[in-house]
């Protein structure tokens, strides 16, 4: 309603929408009619279309509706709403926008209309808005949703998975705050190992579980795993039976808060104290040495294997299969273990030890022994052999003599190394055989052999045959 009355031009202004509509022509009124909606369509008592106001580029399956009747534009299901909006106009009564859909080439067209009466209920203007933004809107909103809904299910479905592992798990696991060290979660075999009643670790701190002598070492722990991913375990004594745990504790950062995720594995009474004069002379060993357990999975070792494989510590090589590191793969393992089956032991046997994923490796010799009883282990000595092979003069080592030496190469080399010692062994054979055939006369034997001399003289120097000072041409 229009309530306030301002001056215009120095005419007196309209008391309200009502008089300024009266004031208007018809050619203005029908204008101000057209410019109202996306559609506009004026019509008669029975619904014909009179004329029709679109854009015929939004709307291109409109044009030829003049002279037809409205409800014949729409879809079936439409049609009855129509004609309550015919009837509703007719009896004067308020319109309220009802939507249609107007079938197309591209689709069915959604409008949403209302009716209003003019000139004495003669005729009907219809107004028209298009929905189709509005429903491209709804749609990726109801995509939107969709979405999110799949994204929460499949959180839910990883929580409940999480949920699962952790109170399922054997291992004693927790979830400690990294500024206050209070415990947000604990699985049941925390519990358990810590002689707690269930439930009661959350919201507790965790140095009132340990020894008040083991609060030291366990705030060094915390600050290392803060400031690095490889930190070695840590034996600590729990207040609760003075029992030892190993305890590894890794860093992680969520909702921009530091936590860390502490496990908790009872010492095994079957490590040696950590005094053990034996400990200390395995570790200074110049030769490297490992213990594997019976998947052959590295259960510790010493410093020079930890340096032979450039790691940082033990505890990155702990739990690894010795396949990653030794032997050919799927070869010179099993081999190794084949003999100590059939003789105790392996006694110096070349192989090669693999570093940063090479295939061909390091050349080193390897004994091996293993304990006895249901839960076996094996003990490795390794000592690098590629220097001294670098060192031996040029035809110093012995090449096989026979095919028979030949096979016994397979398992111990691969195809590519057996082929090229082939090769030398065949060349090396057929220079002798010239030589003892011309009396060592090496001119002769280049001849026979379809060498130059200097050639052979290569050769002669490659497999250490003769004196090269003494010529006999």
């Amino acid at each position: 309603m229009l309530t306030r009355k301002h001056s215009i031009d120095g005419k007196e202004p309209f008391a309200n929408a009502a008089e300024l509509f009266r004031s208007l022509d018809a050619e203005a009124a029908m204008k101000l009619a057209m410019m109202a909606g996306d559609v506009t369509l004026v019509l008669d008592d029975t619904g014909t279309i009179l004329d029709a106001s679109f854009d015929p580029r939004e709307f291109p399956s409109f044009s030829g509706w003049i002279g037809s009747n409205w409800i014949e534009t729409v879809t079936d299901e439409s049609r009855p709403k129509i004609m309550e909006m015919l009837a509703a106009a007719r009896r004067g009564e308020v319109q309220h926008w009802r939507q249609v859909n107007h079938p197309s080439r591209d689709g069915e067209v959604p409008i949403r209309y209302a009716v209003l009466s003019i000139n004495g209920g003669a005729n009907r203007i219809a107004f028209g808005r298009d929905l189709r933004e509005a429903g491209k809107l709804q749609q990726r909103l109801l995509q939107v949703q969709q979405s999110l809904e799949r994204d929460y299910l499949r959180m839910r479905q990883l929580e409940a998975r999480y949920r699962m592992l952790f109170e399922r798990s054997t291992e004693a696991v927790l979830i400690i705050e990294a500024a206050s060290l209070r415990i947000r979660e604990a699985n049941p075999a925390a519990h358990t190992l810590v002689g707690a009643r269930t439930g009661s670790l959350p919201g507790k701190k965790l140095p009132s579980v340990l020894d008040k002598g083991s609060h030291e070492a366990l705030q060094g722990l915390v600050g290392a795993a803060l400031v690095s991913d490889t930190v070695s375990p840590a034996r600590i004594r729990l207040s609760r039976g003075a029992r030892d745990v190993m305890v590894t504790v890794t860093g992680f950062t969520q909702d921009r808060g530091q936590f860390l995720l502490v496990r908790l594995v009872p010492a095994s009474d079957k490590i040696i104290a950590p005094s053990s004069p034996v400990l200390d002379l395995v570790d200074q060993m110049p030769d490297a040495f490992v213990v594997a357990d019976a998947n052959l999975e590295i259960v510790t070792a010493n410093a020079a294997f930890v340096e032979l494989l450039q790691a940082a510590s033990v505890d990155q090589l702990r739990g690894r299969h010795l396949s990653d590191s030794i032997g050919r793969p799927g070869i010179d393992l099993d081999l190794i273990e084949g003999q100590i089956d059939q003789h105790g032991s392996a006694r110096n046997v070349s192989t090669v030890l693999r570093t940063g994923g090479d295939v061909e490796g390091e050349p080193v010799e390897l004994s091996a022994v293993r304990t006895g009883g249901e839960d076996p282990y094996y003990a490795f000595v390794i000592r690098p052999i590629g220097r001294r092979l670098r060192d031996l003069p040029p035809g110093s080592q012995d090449l096989p003599r026979s095919v028979e030496q030949l096979t016994e190469l397979v398992g111990r080399m691969s195809l590519k190394d057996i082929v090229r010692e082939s090769t030398d062994l065949i060349e090396r054979l057929c220079i002798e055989a010239a030589l003892s055939y011309t009396s060592d006369n090496r001119a002769s034997a280049a001849e026979i052999l379809g060498l130059s001399r200097q050639s052979l003289y290569s050769k002669l120097h490659r497999y250490g045959l003769g004196n090269l000072a003494g010529d006999n041409d």
